[in-house]
């Protein structure tokens, strides 16, 4: 099994999307690379931890490799606006994958390549090391599971 993390703005659509792709053992929601220990949503929203949303996937790389994952990732997300994704505005809704195995970095790059002939303008997702990751809140694991009808900017259909 290996493992990434994912920020693609409100992380209830990311994981609610990752979850539903063949390989994808596990997720949970929760907030990465920031500065303060174990922190609340409510401290998250002020933007002032440094936290992103995060998704956390955990996958079957004999059932999808983390190109073809990172290549669904890519179709959710809009890697040019910094800071927002949909209606979402606030650092904590920058985009971003995180990588724990140092050999994944050069998959990661190629799908980042091929990322940028797609777009005019500079793609901003930030691609860097996990530094840190907090779990959320037990309300907001599996939140559009527990609340179908709940907010998401994410087309679920792709």
């Amino acid at each position: 099994m290996k493992e990434v993390y994912l920020a693609g703005g409100c992380f209830w659509g990311v994981e609610e999307y990752m979850s539903r792709i063949a390989g994808v053992v596990d997720t949970k929601v929760g907030y990465a690379n920031g500065i303060k220990e174990n922190p609340s949503y409510e401290e998250v929203c002020t933007g002032t931890t440094g936290h992103t949303e995060t998704t956390y996937v955990k996958y079957d790389e004999n059932i999808i490799s983390l190109e073809e994952l990172l290549n669904k990732f890519w179709r959710i997300i809009d890697p040019t606006m910094l800071n927002r994704q949909g209606p979402d505005i606030g650092n904590q809704y920058r985009t971003g994958i995180y990588y724990v195995d140092q050999n994944d970095l050069d998959i990661i790059n190629k799908t980042l390549e091929e990322q940028k002939t797609k777009y005019d303008r500079p793609i901003v997702t930030e691609i860097m090391s996990l530094q840190s990751f907090f779990n959320a809140e037990e309300y907001h694991q599996d939140y559009l599971k527990k609340n179908p009808s709940g907010y998401c900017h994410i087309d679920l259909s792709k």
